[in-house]
């Protein structure tokens, strides 16, 4: 703890030494403006963004500014309509809305923290003209069950063409319930230059998770019947529900270094102001982008379970040991593309941009030795060794060449379109072809944005699903390829704020982990339908936003899924005394019961299970989002139903209960001078 504290206090010292070289930088850039603009000010809107990959084109973002359902981010079971999760905030977590759902990472134990460390694709960087640090705190429940995360941003401009950044996230949390707590620490750094003919994106990012493993209550009526278990005793302690593991952890460490850079080469073009035909403009027009992408990362996995006894059994096999588990999986990978872009628009010809790329990537893999499985003085009581042998360290080297056409500009129509094929290694026949087209349609004053999209990937399974080595698990595939087709549209109607998407996925041997939590192959077709509406309502200060999600699996052994989820959301916006701004409301989810993923700690995997439904219960909370100024601070009252009605059946997956009532508490300053 003391050594957050102490980065943390670095962090803050570091980000106030930056702002005032930057503020000075940026006043000695304003005097030079003013002068040449006859001393007219000039302010820079500011402004967020984020890059595609591997190329690396800006795409628009916003700025964590806004009021209106600030609180809703820190409530576990809240990260999606239909989210099944250990329960603790930080903790293990799945959207159980299927087309929400991102592809699996290489390094499979990141994709259940996901919502917590984010993909390269969110990075965010920022132009704000002046520096600006955002920095927010919340915290809820007891001394027993407290809840507290601290989060920090920092971006100050060197000049007009450079900024630099800072973030940090430190998630604390004890849990509801016992064994269950979560530690998380994410820091990182990035920077920025835009000029005429070179851009720059940078960023070295940090996370280590820590986990605390419980396994799950060992009996879910004290949750739904306590009386049952307790004597007749209605009144459950929940930090005195007996879990099924006492003394083991996850840890998750990663790193992550990424550079894009690009060189345009283009021409300039000067003009004469209308009006004052003394002042000359002077634009530089790229034509062609060459481009440079380099991305390094590194993880490693580990199970630490101290308990012989609780080790031995909760889980089915013990191969390597018999007195705990100490286990430890690394990753890391090592990736380089080369491109060349033809920018849309240098000409009234160039309706388009076209791109081109090739990507190299060496990944390696270290996992535990499995030349002890055939030890002669191996312990009898182990479980039977499995026939085959997997090497503890494994490097591949894998490629890909790809191509990307774009029109973004226009307001008729623009589209997208990226495709990827594997030449070497693991990835050699790999096909993903990805893309969506917009147009907009003039409706009654206003413009109906209509949105088709789809993709079709074949695509070879990770390496650790095919070949892994632990105490409790130890399994060697040959998967076929994984076909995915997708095809969907959306269509957004502004005016009556309606948002609708609708679409259908076939998978051709899809891979998931099935009851034993062993991955496995489905060799036939499922198809996926999905339809949500979005749908908002106002009068007035009298607000109503609602998420209603449909979607069914034609084969639900191995793909299941709540066919119905609902969030709605009723509130008051108001003005007190003119200046704070004040959102007062309730808001709840509910989605229909189904054979919920089951959860196994030692892997960190949801896999299938057909023993319990979990769902068919309401969700609410109670809050009040105030904004003053640059002030943003809520109170709430999650799970504020609990006990009331809406059902005691909590569970997201089984036997781990989602949180009870708690009072949580947030505040969020914005720092920009």
């Amino acid at each position: 703890m003391r050594r957050y504290i102490i980065f943390i206090i670095i962090f803050f010292a570091v980000a106030v030494g930056v702002e005032m070289l930057a503020q000075n930088a940026m006043n000695q850039v304003d005097k030079h403006s003013n002068k040449a603009s006859n001393n007219k000010e000039t302010t820079v809107v500011p402004s967020a963004w984020t890059i595609t990959q591997p190329l690396g084109q800006r795409i628009e973002s916003t700025i964590d500014t806004l009021q209106d359902n600030f609180c809703q981010n820190f409530i576990p079971s809240n990260q999606s309509i239909a989210y099944a999760t250990t329960g603790n905030y930080g903790a293990p977590g799945m959207t159980q809305i299927f087309f929400d759902r991102k592809p699996g990472n290489e390094f499979f134990f990141e994709d259940v923290i996901e919502t917590w460390i984010g993909k390269l694709s969110n990075q965010k960087y920022y132009n704000t003209g002046v520096p600006m640090t955002l920095l927010s705190y919340t915290t809820g429940g007891s001394k027993y069950n407290n809840q507290d995360r601290l989060n920090g941003v920092f971006s100050g401009n060197i000049n007009k063409q450079a900024q630099v950044g800072a973030l940090l996230d430190y998630i604390y949390s004890k849990g509801n319930y016992d064994y269950q707590a979560t530690k998380n620490f994410m820091w990182g750094i990035n920077g920025s230059y835009i000029g005429d003919r070179y851009e720059m994106h940078a960023f070295y990012n940090n996370y280590n998770m820590l986990n605390k493993e419980n396994g799950g209550i060992t009996d879910d009526r004290y949750i739904t019947n306590p009386a049952q278990v307790q004597g007749g005793e209605t009144k459950v302690d929940a930090k005195t529900i007996p879990t099924n593991l006492t003394n083991a952890h996850s840890r998750l460490v990663g790193h992550n270094f990424y550079m894009n850079h690009r060189y345009k080469v283009g021409y300039y073009r000067t003009w004469k102001d209308s009006i004052n035909d003394t002042i000359e403009h002077r634009e530089y027009i790229p034509v062609t982008s060459f481009i440079w992408t380099m991305d390094y990362k590194t993880n490693f996995h580990r199970f630490l379970n101290e308990n012989a006894t609780e080790d031995k059994s909760f889980f089915k096999d013990c191969y390597l040991s018999l007195n705990g588990t100490d286990e430890r999986t690394e990753y890391s990978r090592f990736t380089n593309t080369l491109g060349i872009s033809l920018l849309e628009g240098f000409n009234k010809y160039a309706k388009f941009g076209l791109a081109a790329y090739a990507t190299y990537e060496i990944r390696k893999y270290k996992q535990v030795a499995d030349s002890m499985l055939y030890d002669e003085n191996r312990d009898v009581n182990l479980s039977p060794a499995p026939d085959f042998s997997i090497p503890s360290k494994t490097t591949e080297n894998v490629a890909w060449i790809g191509g990307q056409l774009t029109k973004q500009r226009g307001s008729i129509l623009t589209y997208s379109a990226d495709a990827r094929f594997g030449v070497l290694g693991g990835v050699a026949g790999d096909i993903n072809i990805s893309g969506d087209i917009t147009t907009r349609i003039p409706l009654f004053g206003d413009s109906v944005k209509v949105t088709g999209y789809g993709y079709f990937r074949n695509e070879e399974a990770p390496y650790l699903l095919q070949n892994f080595v632990s105490n409790h698990f130890i399994w060697k595939n040959d998967f076929n390829k994984v076909r995915r087709v997708r095809i969907g549209g959306r269509l957004v109607i502004p005016h009556t704020h309606t948002h609708i998407n609708i679409g259908v996925e076939n998978l051709t041997d899809y891979v998931y982990f099935d009851n034993s939590a062993l991955p496995s192959q489905y060799g036939d077709n499922i198809q996926i339908i999905s339809a949500d509406l979005q749908q908002n309502l106002a009068f007035k200060a009298l607000h109503w936003d609602n998420k209603l999600s449909y979607q069914t699996s034609t084969e639900e052994s191995v793909i299941s899924l709540p066919k119905f989820a609902v969030y709605s959301n009723l509130y008051l916006k108001f003005k007190v005394a003119g200046v704070m701004n004040v959102q007062l409301g309730v808001d709840g989810n509910y989605y229909t019961n189904y054979y919920a993923p089951g959860y196994n700690p030692a892997t960190m995997v949801f896999h299938t299970q057909n023993e319990i439904k979990c769902g068919n219960f309401l969700w609410m909370n109670a809050y009040a989002n105030v904004k003053l100024k640059k002030t943003r601070f809520f109170v709430l009252f999650s799970h504020v139903n609990q006990g009331l009605f809406g059902g005691n059946n909590y569970f997201s997956m089984p036997h781990y209960p989602l949180n009870g009532r708690k009072f949580q508490f947030g505040i969020s300053v914005d720092f920009a001078n």
